[in-house]
């Protein structure tokens, strides 16, 4: 079966009412057709901070929709280690010229080890590094 790594921003806009993602992120998925979504630890912490600034009841529903990402069979996610760490600081250090930040630097050490080449995001970055980036508005 096919695997796809799922990014912050992909979360977030399948989280957030009325962000301008959003549709272009269901899109996305629903193109994908029966697929894996492998996402990491660092990127669920990264999606629940984005979000921890919007009230009470967007951070219930935000904990809530990790909860069920965490049991999803569709849905694997990678554990943070001490080694995932050490290889984001790794490709960190490596793209001084960039703007990575460190959990899209272990994203992408992630999808390498994995041999993903999918990416559910809008972010520019995955593209700098050959990654296809799925969600993009026409």
């Amino acid at each position: 079966m096919r695997s796809v790594f799922a990014d912050t921003l992909y979360w977030i806009a399948s989280a957030l009412p009325g962000d301008g993602w959003g549709s272009v992120a269901r899109q996305a998925r629903e193109s994908l057709g029966s697929t894996v979504i492998v996402t990491t630890d660092e990127v669920l912490a990264e999606f629940l901070t984005a979000l921890s600034r919007n009230g009470e009841p967007l951070r219930r529903q935000a904990a809530k929709m990790v909860r069920a990402i965490l049991r999803d069979p569709n849905v694997r996610t990678v554990p943070q280690s001490r080694d995932s760490f050490l290889r984001g600081l790794g490709l960190y250090e490596e793209r001084p010229d960039k703007e990575y930040s460190l959990t899209d630097c272990i994203s992408m050490c992630v999808m390498r080890s994995e041999g993903l080449t999918d990416v559910l995001t809008s972010d520019h970055h995955f593209g700098q590094e050959k990654f296809r980036v799925l969600m993009r508005h026409d």
